[in-house]
């Protein structure tokens, strides 16, 4: 079937967090790569991804391609479900013979709310839905595909057997082919990486057990599957040269450092390649393998802290102590690898002390830029389990964003509100950039590159226009 990989359009300002699809506006624009669209984009021929957000595509822009396909994939989440469910009927409205599929965390943890919720909606598919989509755009019948749930012709919903994780990962194309192919790599920014950069997978699933992170708990899994080191390797070699103006690659498994023996040997190859990558870490990497990363090309690590109190980590289940965490921070400044740390304000067992205590904790450790989030219960994960049996959700507050995009607080606890918890996000951030040390650092960064110079610029210029909207009554 002629298909189309669709990242549709959202909507400025939108900001769903961590959880959202890979477009969201944040603190600064921010587009990751549609990995997850490109994976099964490199199974079926002659298919084509189009990203709408980061292309700067509107539903006008894209409408036309609705009579060009027989068969439309579209990626959602929770934040921006109803406004990809508008879209999904925009198409079919144009094409009444288009089929029309959703995939992500959102239909897999809920598939009959999900398909139900439009009969726009052919089909959803479940966790790895690489094969899956394969499946569908290659005819086979759809009660014989696994991981599938889909509408029949009687409108009756049919909901086939979960399909099998992926144990080969090196059985899956490579991503950097459709990049090529289908995307512009220059419109794609993360504040942290170097443009252009590029994104991939090294592996899925991530062995830690937070119960506030979505991918594992939804679509990945807590195993570590892992492409051998010499398939990531050589994708690098043929992306260096397809994309020989790209900085950075950043590796976008969940803990890149899951395994450090492997970490290494693909820290090894690329060194020979002569790249500068960066990658998720957890805190714990001994200073041993932050070495060998950092002889080898390693620029930045990206670090989920979430949290200066040890009780919260516990909490969790993050599996980390404060004191390695430090002695982490400490390495990674002493050998100069740069840290994009990561923060969360609500989590269980959060009040106004353990707020404040985060704050100092990251500015004692001082990672380069932080990122701070709100907790999001989102549906499937322990979190939201936690929150209903608990009465934490505040009926108040229902759903992840208000009228303009911007990420609510719909947590809240009997000792600290809602409201509180929204404010602690702004207060982090001023307390942690508004610093001499800090706003001296960034400075000499803009002196020592025009390039830097007038990046930050822009950025600074989106930062407070984040703060700003923040501010605006919820």
């Amino acid at each position: 079937m002629r298909t189309l990989f669709l990242n549709p359009p959202s909507f400025e300002g939108f900001d769903g967090g961590a959880g959202s699809r890979y477009q969201a506006k944040r603190e600064v624009r921010s587009f990751w790569y549609p990995t997850w669209l490109a994976q099964p984009a490199a199974l079926v021929p002659d298919s084509r991804l189009v990203d709408a957000p980061a292309a700067g595509l509107s539903l006008a822009d894209v409408i036309p391609l609705a009579n060009r396909y027989e068969l439309l994939v579209m990626h959602t989440s929770t934040p921006s479900f109803g406004s990809d469910v508008h879209v999904a009927e925009a198409f079919r409205e144009a094409n009444p013979r288009l089929k029309i599929g959703f995939v992500g965390a959102r239909v897999a943890v809920d598939p009959a709310d999900s398909l139900n919720a439009s009969p726009a909606i052919d089909f959803v598919c479940g966790n790895e839905f690489d094969f899956t989509v394969k499946d569908v755009a290659d005819g086979l019948p759809l009660e014989k595909i696994a991981g599938l749930s889909f509408r029949g012709l009687s409108g009756a919903l049919t909901f086939n057997p979960p399909r099998a994780m992926i144990e080969n990962m090196d059985e899956l194309p490579f991503v950097t082919e459709v990049y090529k192919r289908d995307l512009c790599i220059e419109d794609y920014f993360i504040g942290y990486l170097r443009h252009p950069y590029i994104s991939l997978y090294t592996g899925r699933g991530c062995r830690s057990k937070c119960t506030f992170c979505l991918w594992p708990q939804t679509v990945g899994g807590h195993r570590y599957r892992t492409r051998t080191p010499a398939h990531v390797i050589e994708e690098i070699r043929v992306a260096k040269g397809y994309f020989p103006e790209v900085r950075e690659f950043f590796f976008d498994d969940d803990t890149f450092t899951d395994d450090l023996p492997r970490a290494e040997e693909i820290a090894v190859g690329l060194g020979k390649l002569g790249v500068t990558w960066s990658c998720n870490a957890k805190a714990n990497v001994p200073r041993k393998t932050l070495q060998v990363l950092k002889d080898n090309g390693l620029r930045l690590l990206l670090v989920g802290y979430e949290t200066g109190n040890q009780k919260i980590l516990n909490n969790i289940k993050k599996g980390v102590r404060i004191d390695v965490a430090r002695q982490f921070a400490r390495d990674c400044h002493e050998l100069g690898i740069v840290v994009h740390g990561t923060f969360i304000i609500g989590l269980p067992g959060e009040s106004r002390e353990t707020i404040e205590e985060t704050i100092r904790f990251a500015i004692d450790i001082d990672p380069h830029t932080i990122q701070v989030s709100l907790a999001a219960p989102y549906p499937g994960t322990e979190l939201f389990r936690q929150a209903v049996a608990n009465d934490w959700l505040d009926a108040d507050r229902n759903g992840l964003l208000n009228q303009d995009g911007v990420q609510i607080t719909s947590l809240r606890y009997s000792h600290l509100s809602s409201a509180e918890i929204f404010q602690g996000v702004s207060t982090f951030y001023r307390r942690f950039y508004f610093r001499p040390s800090k706003i001296a650092s960034l400075v000499g960064e803009m002196i020592r590159s025009p390039e830097m110079l007038k990046r930050r610029l822009r950025e600074g210029k989106e930062f407070f226009e984040f703060m700003y909207r923040r501010e605006l009554p919820q």
